[in-house]
């Protein structure tokens, strides 16, 4: 872990993350972050869009776990027109 820092809410609900920190993790300004609270803990992980090589990875995989759980085309039709409420 680095150094600790103390920062403050604002009024409106912001919070301010200390310059070192953005700096050793590369957060750019409309960086996004999923975040979490419990109790008095309050947890924020930045998010980011996989590269074309990395969303091909995933794309791959899941097509292999689709083919090896039996997953069909109609399946996934059916799924969708289930949710859209058509059957």
């Amino acid at each position: 872990m680095g150094t600790l820092a103390t920062t403050k809410m604002s009024s409106k609900g912001q919070v301010v993350i200390p310059e070192e920190v953005r700096k050793r993790l590369n957060l750019k300004a409309g960086a996004q972050f999923v975040v979490v609270g419990e109790n008095d803990v309050v947890i924020l992980k930045s998010i980011s869009q996989p590269s074309i090589s990395e969303f091909d990875e995933l794309i791959a995989k899941a097509r292999r776990e689709a083919k090896a759980s039996g997953l069909k085309q109609n399946h996934i039709e059916e799924a969708i027109a289930q949710v859209r409420g058509r059957k």
